[in-house]
């Protein structure tokens, strides 16, 4: 997935709103709070796709070859994609869809309703 692809997508959820920071890294927030990153982050110099996961999808794709803890952001369960080999682009569609929702979800009430994310 591009740069472009990657912004695309992330845009195209509710209520996610997006800036450039961190040395031109494309930072994806919901409610203020960051779901996604592309980023030249960590080894190599090309782009790299960092998001958030729950427990379980931390868990299992810390195991797949290509995907790595997140630099910085490990402790709070977040990984990287490194390889472009590592994940289609049909399913990173997928885990960054449920990494704004899990984003989402920490949100207060008041956060969600204002955003128009209470039904979801």
């Amino acid at each position: 997935m591009t740069r472009d692809e990657f912004n695309r997508f992330c845009g195209s959820l509710k209520a996610a709103t997006n800036v450039v920071q961190w040395g031109n890294a494309s930072v994806w927030k919901v409610g203020g709070k960051i779901f996604a990153v592309c980023s030249h982050w960590g080894e190599g110099d090309h782009q790299k796709i960092s998001f958030k996961c729950g427990d379980t999808a931390y868990d299992l794709l810390r195991e797949v070859e290509g995907i790595v803890p997140a630099p910085y952001l490990a402790r709070a369960k977040w990984v990287q994609v490194v390889s472009e080999a590592a994940m289609p682009d049909e399913d990173l569609t997928l885990y960054l869809q449920e990494a704004h929702a899990v984003v989402a979800r920490k949100l207060t009430r008041v956060q969600r309703r204002a955003l128009g994310l209470d039904g979801d």
